[in-house]
């Protein structure tokens, strides 16, 4: 492969339009899932452009530089290692979120949980929030800095995943409305005595089965932490913990909202009824799958 892209006096002249036909076929061979988005994911931050740029100037010629850099950058995607973590960033929410392998690489059905958030709270003067289990802080932060009325804290079990998602807060400019928080679930909230404080708790836990783990693309089984991806056991532990604990945080009006699996709705509506939430809303993602639920305090 190395010489197939090398550049000399020579040898053929690789412009972007023929890079990326290239590309396209070789991450094909190598099975990743959406091989040419890749390739202009890819060439479009090595050349440090938006993608338009690279449809506008198809002939376009690389330089040897780039062509080195290029060639490095397909290495690693070849590896199956995910863009996200190539890039050190990703989009969400229309923001872009520096990523690291510290922390999950935020999905876009997750932008489901947060649209569900600022719609059910739009009438709210204030919304103080908890994101638990908050990563790279794109929940927090995208409630933050797309609605001026919610505020709150983010917390995290991981010391790396909080340096990150701070990070992401001073770029959005929210640090004054996110207090970040280290600790495993909820025993934050406990510590700092928020007891029917709380508007919205919101969570997107580790829900894959442990028996599902070694299914998964390589992208995500060998480079996404793993404590980010599953209880260890049957995927439901999480919901177990929050659905038990999170209603005495909440205010009479507030709610728990959280992303789900495929599959898990069932048992996480069974929970729910028998620690005695009130009304609940479940909600289908863009390819039709139940991914969100909504549980209120109050029966109403």
């Amino acid at each position: 492969m190395t010489k197939t892209i090398r550049q000399s006096n020579n040898s053929k002249v690789w412009t972007i339009g023929s890079i990326l036909k290239w590309t396209q076929a070789y991450f094909t061979e190598k099975k990743i899932s959406s091989p040419r988005l890749d390739a202009e994911v890819l060439l479009a931050y090595l050349l440090q452009k938006e993608r338009i740029y690279l449809y506008v100037h198809f002939d376009e010629p690389l330089q040897e530089n780039e062509l080195t850099a290029f060639r490095n950058i397909i290495k690693k995607r070849a590896a199956r290692i995910p863009v996200a973590y190539i890039t050190g960033q990703k989009e969400f929410m229309g923001l872009t979120f520096k990523v690291s392998s510290a922390v999950l690489v935020p999905r876009p059905e997750t932008e489901l949980l947060v649209e569900t958030a600022i719609n059910k709270f739009s009438d709210y003067k204030t919304v103080n929030f908890a994101d638990i289990g908050t990563g790279s802080g794109a929940i927090a932060i995208s409630l933050a800095k797309l609605r001026n009325n919610f505020s709150g804290c983010a917390v995290d079990i991981s010391k790396e995943a909080l340096t990150i998602a701070r990070t992401n807060a001073e770029i959005f400019q929210v640090s004054d409305k996110i207090k970040f928080l280290q600790g495993d679930l909820l025993a934050p909230l406990y510590e700092q005595n928020d007891f029917n404080k709380l508007d919205l708790i919101i969570s997107n836990p580790p829900y894959i089965p442990l028996s599902d783990m070694d299914k998964l693309e390589p992208e995500i089984r060998k480079y996404e932490p793993a404590n980010a991806l599953t209880d260890n056991n049957d995927g439901l532990g999480f919901y177990r913990r929050l659905i038990n604990d999170s209603s005495r945080f909440l205010t009479d009006n507030g709610a728990l909202a959280c992303e789900f699996g495929i599959g898990q709705s069932a048992a996480i509506k069974e929970m729910a009824q028998k620690n005695g939430w009130g009304k609940y809303e479940i909600l289908k993602d863009l390819a039709g799958i139940e991914r969100v639920i909504i549980l209120w305090k109050q029966k109403y």
